[in-house]
C-alpha cells in the first residue's frame, strides 16, 4: 500500500506497504460492534463488483454511494465547509483530480492534463490544493491556487522517490507527508513553499501516511515493520518528538485520521479478514466497526 494507502495500482501498493518500519505487537481482537445512531458522518472508498468507488455513512450509519463512473475513485477529502468532496480518479484512464458535492452530484475535473495525478488534498482556506504529481518527470508534491491555477512544485526527492498522503497543517502554513527518498518509508514536515523540511522518523522505525492532529502539534502515521502481517497507529508530538501508539490491533491497520474534534480517530483494518472501516474512541480505546456488507472499504474521512 502506497503510503496512499490503497489508491496505487496493487503492485505498487504492496511494495509500499511493506516500506513502513516497525512491527507492532499482538493485541487481543477488537469489538466488532456497530456504532449506536448519531454518529459522525464519514467518507471512505469500498470495491463493489470490482469498481472502486466513493460513499459515505451518515448519522443514521446508513450507507450511500458517491461516485459510479467506471475506473477507480480513491481518497476522498472533505472542504472544510463540508459541502465539496476532493478526491482522484482513473476514470478517463489517467489519475487525475476533481471535486464533486458532498450530496452528490456530477464531478468536476480539477486539472486537464496528460500526468499522473493524484492523493488531492485541500488547504484549510479551500484556496489551494496540495497533491502528487510525476509532470516534472519523476513524482513531487504540488501545491495549485485553485482561483488562479497557478502550480507550483514544493518538495522533489529524487528520480525514483515515491511520495505519499500531503496533509495541510490547520493554520495551511505546513504539510506532512512520506517519501522512500532514504531508507524505507519515512514522514516529513515542511513549510507549505517547501522550505524548512524535517524529516520526523527514524531509519530504523520509518512510517507512512500522516496527517495532522486539529491543534496542528501533532501528526499521526502508521509503524509497520518490514513484510510484517501487523502495523501500528502512532501518534507523534511534534515539539518532543515522543510518540503515542493509538492503535495495536493484530492486524493490517491504515489510514488513519482524527475526527475534527480529536476525540476519536477513523481507521482501515484487515482484523475481519477483509478491508473494513473502524472508529476508535481514544479517551477509553472504546472501538466500533462503520462498514458492512460485501466489498473491502478504506480511507475514512470525517465531515468536518
Amino acid at each position: 500500500m502506497r503510503t496512499s494507502s490503497w489508491a496505487r495500482p496493487l503492485v505498487a501498493a504492496a511494495a509500499l506497504a511493506a516500506a513502513c518500519e516497525r512491527a507492532a505487537s499482538s493485541a487481543p481482537p477488537p469489538p466488532a460492534a456497530a456504532a449506536p445512531p448519531g454518529g459522525p458522518v464519514i467518507a471512505y472508498e469500498r470495491t463493489v463488483g470490482g469498481n472502486q468507488d466513493l460513499y459515505v455513512t451518515g448519522t443514521d450509519g446508513k450507507e450511500r454511494r458517491l461516485t459510479d463512473a467506471p475506473g477507480t475513485d480513491m481518497l476522498p477529502r472533505w472542504s472544510r465547509d463540508g459541502k465539496t468532496i476532493y478526491f482522484a480518479s482513473e476514470r478517463t484512464g489517467n489519475w487525475q483530480l476533481y471535486a464533486m458535492p458532498a450530496e452528490g452530484g456530477p464531478a468536476r475535473r480539477l486539472r486537464t492534463n496528460a500526468f499522473r495525478e493524484w492523493q488531492v488534498e485541500p488547504s484549510p482556506d479551500e484556496r489551494s490544493i496540495a497533491f502528487l504529481s510525476n509532470q516534472g518527470g519523476p513524482e513531487q508534491l504540488w501545491v495549485m491556487d485553485l482561483a488562479s491555477q497557478a502550480q507550483r512544485m514544493i518538495v522533489a526527492h529524487g528520480r525514483k522517490t515515491i511520495f505519499g498522503n500531503p496533509s495541510w497543517s490547520p493554520d495551511g502554513r505546513r504539510l506532512t507527508y512520506s517519501s522512500n527518498a532514504e531508507v524505507g518509508h519515512q514522514i516529513y514536515v515542511a513549510n507549505a513553499d517547501g522550505t524548512g523540511e524535517e524529516r520526523l522518523t527514524g531509519y530504523r522505525r520509518g512510517g507512512c501516511e500522516p496527517r495532522f492532529h486539529p491543534d496542528g502539534r501533532h501528526v499521526l502515521h502508521i509503524s509497520r515493520g518490514h513484510l510484517a502481517e501487523k502495523s501500528r497507529i502512532v501518534q507523534r508530538d511534534l515539539t518532543t518528538g515522543e510518540e503515542k501508539v493509538l492503535v495495536d490491533w493484530p492486524a493490517l491497520n491504515y489510514t488513519p485520521t482524527y475526527s475534527p474534534d480529536a476525540s476519536e480517530v477513523a481507521f482501515t483494518s484487515n482484523i475481519t479478514g477483509d478491508w473494513v472501516v473502524y472508529r476508535q474512541r481514544l479517551a477509553d480505546g472504546k472501538s466500533w466497526r462503520v462498514t458492512f456488507g460485501p466489498g473491502a472499504a478504506r480511507s475514512p474521512e470525517y465531515k468536518p
